[in-house]
C-alpha cells in the first residue's frame, strides 16, 4: 500500500496571535504580503496529524510506504521532520505560493500523485492554519476521481477495506469502503508523535525528491488561479469588559438581567 501525505508549511499560529495583539503584525508595502521575518514556520497541525494517522496504520502492521509531499520553494525543515517522523520518502514541488490557488494546488499534488504511480491512500489535514478553507482535499479527491471521507479521528485498514471513524457534531460516525480514497485528518485524532534524536541525525541524510511544476504536465488554465488575492489586512482587535459590583448573589442576579436583556437566555 501507498500512503501520500499532503504537508503544508505554515506561520506558527500562535506567534501570529500573540503579535495581532501587541499590535506587531504589518502588511507589506504591496498590501497582500505579511512582514513575517521573526515569525517561525512550521508543519501545519492537521497535516502533522494526517502524519501521525500514517504512522499509526504502519504500526498496525499494514505493509506500506508513506510519502510525504509538499509545494514550495524550500521545504528542507517541513519534509526532514516528516522524515523524521518516519516518512519513507519526502516530496518537494518547486512552486511560486503566491501564485497558488486551492485549485492550482489541487492540480499540482493531484498531476503528481498521477505521475508518481498513483497511491492507495491520500492523507490529509482537514484544513490548513492559515487560510482555514480545508478546500484542497476535496478537490484532489475529484481531480483523481477518489471517494472522499472528511473529519477522520481514526482509520483502519484491512487490505483493500478501509474503515474510517469520523468526528462530527453529533457524534462519531463510522463508514466503510475501498481504497484508493482521500481523507481528511481532524484534531480528534490525539496527540502526534515526537520525532525521536535519532530520527531527527537521520533526516538530516535524507534528501527530499524535488520536481518542477513545469514537468508534471499541467496546462495553462490548470495553472491559472481562479482566486486572486487583491488585499490583506490586520483587524482592528477591541476588547469591552463590563465588571458586576456587589454580593456573588447580587451580581449573579445582575448578569442574569442582562443576559436576559441581550436575548443570550
Amino acid at each position: 500500500m501507498r500512503i501520500v501525505v499532503c504537508v503544508k508549511e505554515v506561520l506558527d499560529p500562535d506567534a501570529v496571535n500573540n503579535y495581532i495583539l501587541a499590535g506587531n503584525l504589518n502588511i507589506g508595502a504591496d498590501g497582500k504580503t505579511l512582514e513575517v521575518a521573526a515569525i517561525p514556520q512550521l508543519i501545519n497541525g492537521f497535516d502533522e496529524q494526517a502524519m501521525e494517522a500514517a504512522l499509526r496504520i504502519r504500526d498496525a502492521g499494514v505493509d506500506c510506504t508513506i510519502t510525504a509531499v509538499s509545494i514550495g520553494p524550500d521545504q528542507k525543515s517541513l519534509l526532514k521532520h516528516c522524515a523524521a517522523l518516519g516518512a519513507n520518502e519526502v516530496v518537494s514541488i518547486d512552486a511560486d505560493l503566491s501564485t497558488l490557488d486551492s485549485q492550482v494546488t489541487a492540480n499540482i499534488l493531484a498531476a503528481y500523485i498521477k505521475s508518481s504511480d498513483g497511491a492507495d491512500l491520500v492523507l490529509c489535514g482537514r484544513q490548513a492554519s492559515d487560510d482555514d478553507q480545508g478546500v484542497v482535499p476535496a478537490l484532489i479527491g475529484e481531480k483523481l476521481a477518489m471517494p472522499i471521507v472528511p473529519l477522520a479521528r481514526a482509520i483502519e485498514v484491512d487490505g483493500a477495506s478501509l474503515t474510517v471513524t469520523r468526528a462530527t457534531p453529533d457524534g462519531d460516525e463510522v463508514v466503510e469502503g475501498a481504497t484508493p480514497a482521500v481523507v481528511t485528518i481532524s484534531n480528534e485524532l490525539g496527540d502526534p508523535r515526537f520525532p525521536t534524536a535519532k530520527n531527527k541525525m537521520a533526516a538530516r541524510k535524507k534528501k527530499p525528491v524535488k520536481i518542477a511544476v513545469a514537468d508534471l504536465g499541467l496546462s495553462a488554465e490548470e495553472l491559472a488561479p481562479r482566486v486572486v488575492l487583491s488585499k490583506q489586512y490586520v483587524p482592528e482587535v477591541q476588547g469591552n469588559c463590563e465588571f458586576i459590583e456587589g454580593s456573588p448573589a447580587e451580581a449573579a442576579k445582575i448578569l442574569i438581567e442582562k443576559l436576559r436583556a441581550d436575548s443570550v437566555i
